[in-house]
């Protein structure tokens, strides 16, 4: 019996902090070349961003999309350049630059940041297999993969995703139009053809026209021509996530009100849970094992807003050798009869393939 398919899911994800310095720098610790680096800053109001490899490079450093907004692309010139960027993608991690006047958005001093990492394929491969043609970085181990695309307009057009299994989970956005454009997620555990927003709070939904329908081994079908999703000639980015023994979950679970909360079972200790309640308005929650590295963990932010790092609302909960435990009431976690999805990826299996067990931290 193979208790997972990842002995060490740091190769493929990690999470590193750091504190600003007003300087010139590189960020090291990830332990490989990210394809995907999402950061944001902690004690303060600035945007998530989000840079890849597949995307790459604007006028003066990575192109970004914000998580916290519905905005188009910038080509990497981050607010006319004023406040630097990430211009760099190392073996180990990152490095930036100053911009006009300062440093906030990633290096500003005595302010704390997190970067949430992911190995794709370090490289790109020309995807034919719908019929839209993509872009794909594609690393079939950790069930990972970037998609870039460009719209077509056509009803139930297909795109190919290059992860050999159906994903779990899917995040698009539009890169180019300068309308306002949600991120569009589609998650395994929604309701048949229902999505859910990124940038906001609002539960699932039945969009209309569709938006991604049919998921499969090699493709995904995009069901209409919607903005979000495919406008002829405008382009996209996806984050498309396959499920993986030992490394990666993408599932739901219903709360129970109580401060012994509901277990829900990954077969993995955490290192990054993002949740979001479905059946009401409440926000996207982001925790993980570095910014507090004990439990219980109550540090959360929040992917749809620019706000701080808070523990206000009570978000605490165990990551369990296998799994996490809530230990709050809250609706936005643990509300009684609510229905929540979630995305996690692992620090250890909670066996490695050679039979040592995870421990509790």
């Amino acid at each position: 019996m193979a208790y997972t398919d990842i002995d060490k899911p740091s190769d493929y994800f990690n999470t590193i902090t750091w504190t600003g310095d007003n300087t010139n720098r590189t960020i090291s610790g990830v332990g490989f070349q990210p394809d995907w680096i999402w950061w944001k800053q902690r004690n303060g109001t600035d945007d998530h961003r989000l840079i890849d490899s597949v995307r790459g490079e604007g006028t003066t450093s990575y192109k970004i999309l914000f998580s916290s907004g519905n905005y188009a692309e910038t080509d990497g010139n981050d607010n006319g350049g004023s406040q630097g960027n990430i211009n760099a993608i190392t073996s180990d991690g990152f490095s930036g630059v100053q911009g006009t006047v300062g440093w906030n958005n990633w290096n500003g001093s005595g302010l704390n940041y997190v970067g949430w990492n992911w190995l794709a394929a370090n490289g790109t491969a020309s995807n034919t297999n719908g019929s839209i043609t993509s872009t794909v970085s594609a690393n079939t181990t950790s069930g990972f993969s970037i998609v870039s695309y460009t719209g077509d307009g056509n009803t139930n057009a297909t795109v190919g995703h290059g992860l050999g299994v159906a994903p779990k989970m899917i995040i698009t956005k539009n890169r180019s139009n300068a309308t306002a454009t949600n991120w569009t997620v589609y998650h395994a555990s929604l309701s048949t053809n229902n999505q859910i927003t990124l940038n906001q709070s609002d539960g699932q939904n039945l969009p209309s026209p569709l938006m991604v329908t049919t998921v499969g081994a090699s493709t995904y079908t995009l069901g209409s021509s919607r903005r979000e999703i495919n406008e002829s000639s405008n382009t996209y980015i996806a984050y498309c996530f396959a499920e993986k023994k030992g490394f990666s979950k993408f599932g739901s679970y219903t709360g129970n009100g109580s401060t012994d909360g509901t277990f829900v079972y990954t077969g993995f200790k955490p290192a990054f849970v993002m949740v979001k309640v479905t059946d009401i308005t409440n926000n996207w929650f982001i925790l993980d094992n570095k910014r507090l590295g004990y439990n219980p963990t109550e540090l959360f932010l929040n992917p749809n807003t620019t706000s701080a790092e808070s523990g206000s609302t009570g978000a605490y909960v165990d990551f369990t050798s296998n799994g996490f435990k809530w230990r709050t009431t809250s609706n936005a976690f643990n509300g009684s009869s609510n229905n929540y999805i979630y995305m996690a990826f692992a620090e250890s299996p909670f066996t490695t393939s050679t039979g040592i067990p995870a421990t509790a931290r």
